[in-house]
């Protein structure tokens, strides 16, 4: 199958199609589910903006830093400016659920299939929205991860980041989501001697060729890999939500490389923007929008 020559079709998302998506979903002898970013950011997990403003905007006053992502290349020199900044990241992107219901959705549609997660995200949303935890690979790391690279070994920090937000003046109510004191203004630093005990950690994000690979994401992926081997024929549903071309190789070239083999195979595709090459257009259901739009019209 060729990889050159893509499509990018308007496609409105009919109630036809959510209708022929239910019957392949019901049909279904296996569902592998791609997830990128764009999933993420329709749960409302956005980088920029008033969600942005809400947790950084004193970073932005002081550094000029006006987004989260950007911010994460920030070169801060004190240890306990870099934890400030990167304990509010890890904390509102991974501990906390993303504002909207979209992974519940997505769960409600598939809890009762033979079903497997791949994503690159690392903010584990999936797992927090109910999802098993047996069924997921998270391919390029976990928020919710420190690690040793001369170890070769994966740490919770949760209760080091959680101290670590405490420390700057947060609260953390009921729902698990940071929340400022009336009449407090937060700290732009951690306490000297939990930036000390962080040190010795390096965060477990695919960003060079120190990323750990440990004990669990080899068993992750083994039992991703096992799960692929076993359904390579059959009435099998690759269905990507999010997942644009930053990464292609993980999960969308894969899944139409799969479909083309596969004549029972279906391949779905929900984001801002789709594409799929002509090869397996006969195959595809490709749904152009929103993600939250387009899974509350199956759930219906």
């Amino acid at each position: 199958m060729s990889l050159k020559k893509k499509i990018m079709p308007f496609m409105n998302n009919s109630s036809n199609k959510s209708r022929q998506l239910q019957k392949k979903l019901a049909a279904a002898d296996a569902v592998i589910l791609g997830a990128g970013s764009g999933l993420s950011t329709a749960a409302g997990l956005t980088y920029s903006g008033p969600r942005f403003e809400k947790y950084f905007h004193d970073f932005e006053v002081k550094y000029g830093i006006h987004d989260m992502y950007s911010g994460g290349f920030y070169p801060f020199k004190d240890p306990t400016v870099y934890w400030a900044w990167w304990s509010r990241m890890i904390w509102v992107n991974r501990y906390q659920k993303a504002p909207k219901q979209t992974y519940q959705q997505l769960l409600k549609l598939v809890q009762d299939q033979n079903y497997f997660v791949l994503t690159t995200n690392v903010d584990h949303q999936f797992q927090l929205a109910g999802f098993d935890k047996q069924r997921l690979f998270y391919t390029q790391g976990d928020y919710g991860l420190f690690q040793r690279a001369d170890l070769n070994q994966t740490y919770s920090n949760y209760d080091l980041v959680k101290a670590m937000v405490l420390s700057q003046g947060f609260e953390i109510n009921q729902a698990g989501q940071l929340v400022v004191p009336e009449g407090t203004k937060v700290k732009m630093h951690v306490a000297s001697e939990l930036a000390e005990q962080a040190a010795i950690y390096q965060r477990n994000l695919r960003e060079d060729d120190q990323f750990v690979e440990d004990e669990g994401w080899q068993r992750a992926a083994a039992r991703f890999n096992n799960f692929v081997q076993q359904h390579q024929h059959g009435k099998v549903v690759y269905w990507e939500l999010g997942v644009g071309m930053n990464t292609p190789v993980i999960i969308k070239y894969p899944f139409w490389k799969w479909t083309a083999r596969n004549p029972q195979a279906t391949f779905v595709t929900m984001d801002q923007q789709v594409m799929y090459p002509p090869e397996i257009a006969q195959q595809t259901l490709a749904f152009q929008g929103d993600i939250n739009d387009s899974l509350a019209s199956l759930i219906k």
